[in-house]
């Protein structure tokens, strides 16, 4: 179990390349499961808003990895969200308990779940961006912050709220919850949250990121959004990932997601349609 094909360090911790054993595949819907695997170090080492690059078959079909963020961490288990979009993910959801997984892992940088800025966490997700805010409640809630979560999809069979506390929910056709997108429940809601220390954390879509970013930035709000981007490599050699963000004199200059984040503050990212 354990063969690895190589181990390297970064700036925080080991990063490990080996195969990891399916031990659960839970089926939600027809096109979204939750999948362990048994990874006793990576429970160990793993934080909110880090990702894992799978390679999802040994077969050259797809021949590049799959990245994805840690959605909980239960012992020595390690769960993944997988949301079917292509014969990668296809193959996960199909993922059979014994398997074994090419995992790369950990990569990326946090959440910044342990700043001391904020007592108040607002946890905004959009579709699969859902994946990293279980993990992401239990880190903050560990911390003594109180935390909402707002949590957008297209219809509500679309909608995943597994292990989140304080949710509302927003649908594009109305079938649940607050009809229209997330981030216009968000803007709808903040108000209330008004006078107290906040900092809010974001996953989903771009589009919807984009909005979430200027929305955070014009009323001064801390925010910080995990990025959502197809990475071959995840270390930063397929150079298949670029952004682009501004430095503090608004030059804007482009990095590699993988590298950079994939959380991002919202002050420094630039979105495609800026």
């Amino acid at each position: 179990m354990g063969s690895k094909m190589f181990d390297t360090i970064t700036a925080h911790t080991l990063v490990r390349d080996e195969r990891l054993p399916v031990v659960r595949n839970l089926h939600l819907t027809p096109s979204l499961n939750i999948l362990g695997l048994h990874a006793p170090y990576l429970a160990s080492v793993l934080k909110a808003g880090q990702f894992l690059e799978i390679k999802t078959s040994d077969s050259l079909v797809p021949l590049l990895r799959r990245p994805f963020s840690v959605h909980r961490i239960e012992g020595d288990i390690v769960e993944i969200m997988v949301k079917v979009v292509g014969i990668g993910t296809q193959q996960l959801y199909d993922a059979r308990e014994g398997e074994t997984l090419q995992t790369l892992a950990p990569l990326g940088n946090a959440f910044g779940y342990d700043k001391d800025d904020f007592d108040l966490a607002l946890l905004v997700s959009g579709g699969i961006g859902v994946a990293p805010m279980a993990l992401l409640q239990a880190a903050l809630e560990a911390r003594q912050k109180e935390v909402y979560n707002f949590v957008g999809a297209r219809t509500a069979e679309d909608i995943v709220t597994r292990y989140l506390s304080n949710v509302q929910v927003a649908t594009d056709d109305g079938s649940l919850g607050y009809k229209g997108t997330v981030v216009a429940l968000f803007e709808q809601v903040l108000p209330t949250f008004q006078g107290k220390r906040l900092r809010v954390f974001g996953c989903g879509p771009n589009r919807m990121l984009s909005a979430l970013c200027k929305l955070c930035n014009s009323h001064g709000i801390p925010c910080e959004v995990s990025i959502e981007s197809t990475m071959g490599c995840g270390i930063g050699i397929c150079y298949g990932c670029p952004i682009r963000v501004r430095d503090s004199s608004g030059k804007v200059h482009q990095k590699l997601l993988c590298r950079y984040g994939s959380v991002v503050d919202a002050k420094e990212i630039v979105f495609d349609e800026e």
